[in-house]
């Protein structure tokens, strides 16, 4: 298709330049007609045609000069803008967009992409904005709390009760505050590409007991009952940042859900990948939650996270881990009924079930 649109380009600009010629050699003649009338004298033959010619490349050239002018001077104003455009951009407005009528060539391909860059650098700069604030909320929350309470405490009449009380929220806030640095550095790390990545061959199914029994204490507290659907599956994987993501996924589980209820863990191996499902009985997601659920300080909840000390950056940092892995993790959840987090890894295609 693009070597036919070429050919026919071509064609009429062979066909334009026949009839400009044409044209020229018709205007030529009568000049020279005309200025041979004017001086007295007819040349013939050979002189009569040489003049002619030569009329001929005289309007051909000053055309060519009269068109090239015009042409570098629209060209000056088109790398004028685009400098210009440069220029905007480097100095933070994205707002920029070139109108510039131009070919599907090199010079409207260059334009289309500032265009696509504008838009691209104007989207990092609104995230990079709506990052910060939310970092400064997030931190501005528990700093409030803790000088709060600080100045409560210089109350020396203050009961011995309240003071333990207002001592222990200063110590969780402090705390929160500190998970939200670490969550920070961690998802800054992971994001630079310079964080360590190393995967290897282990027994993802001895990986999910080993969280699963770290996590006793609090699944116990609750009374949760832990159903696990494994098989003696091995993968190729960072240990360490996997072990993230299931404790991640399986604290989420125990917080949100009711008393006496179950969590499922359970695997579906395909030809080339397994499936993990982390399912729990708790208080569910709406469908518009389920959409920002992987987002950076997004709170499905706000007042149980704030509760429980969350910054909303876990399951940030969770995709971001299985993206690392080239893996997917999705949800499906019902509001007041379940939630059910699908982790899939890659399988080597020579890879054969561990033994015990």
């Amino acid at each position: 298709m693009r070597r036919l649109k070429y050919f026919l380009k071509l064609l009429l600009s062979l066909t334009v330049l026949l009839i400009v010629n044409i044209l020229f050699a018709f205007i030529s003649f009568h000049i020279t007609s005309w200025i041979y009338d004017w001086l007295g004298k007819h040349p013939q033959g050979f002189w009569l045609q040489l003049w002619t010619v030569v009329g001929v490349f005289v309007l051909f050239t000053c055309t060519i000069i009269i068109l090239f002018l015009i042409g570098l001077n629209k060209q000056r104003n088109y790398w004028d803008t685009v400098v210009d455009a440069l220029s905007r951009l480097a100095k933070g407005d994205f707002t920029v967009k070139l109108d510039l009528k131009t070919n599907e060539d090199q010079f409207g391909q260059l334009i289309h992409g500032i265009n696509h860059m504008a838009v691209e650098l104007g989207e990092l700069e609104r995230m990079r904005q709506e990052f910060i604030s939310n970092v400064s909320h997030e931190i501005q929350s528990p700093l409030t709390s803790i000088n709060g309470f600080a100045k409560a405490l210089k109350n020396m009449d203050l009961p011995e009760d309240k003071r333990q009380h207002y001592l222990e929220i200063i110590e969780m806030e402090s705390n929160r505050l500190s998970k939200i640095s670490d969550n920070l550095l961690k998802l800054t790390s992971l994001e630079s590409q310079h964080h360590p990545f190393e995967p290897k061959h282990y027994r993802l199914d001895k990986q999910l007991r080993h969280v699963v029994l770290a996590l006793e204490p609090n699944w116990l507290a609750k009374n949760i009952e832990m159903d696990l659907q494994l098989e003696n599956i091995s993968v190729m994987a960072d240990e360490d940042l996997m072990n993230q993501v299931w404790m991640n996924l399986l604290s989420n589980s125990i917080k949100f859900i009711h008393a006496t209820g179950t969590i499922t863990i359970s695997m579906t191996k395909q030809i080339n990948t397994i499936t993990i499902a982390v399912h729990d009985n708790g208080i569910g997601l709406t469908e518009e939650q389920q959409k920002h659920i992987f987002e950076r300080f997004y709170k499905a909840d706000p007042s149980r996270t704030a509760t429980n000390g969350g910054s909303g950056l876990g399951l940030s940092i969770v995709k971001k881990i299985i993206d690392m892995h080239n893996g997917t993790i999705t949800v499906e959840s019902k509001l007041a009924e379940f939630t059910t987090f699908f982790v899939t890894l890659p399988l080597q295609t020579d890879q054969t079930r561990a033994n015990e």
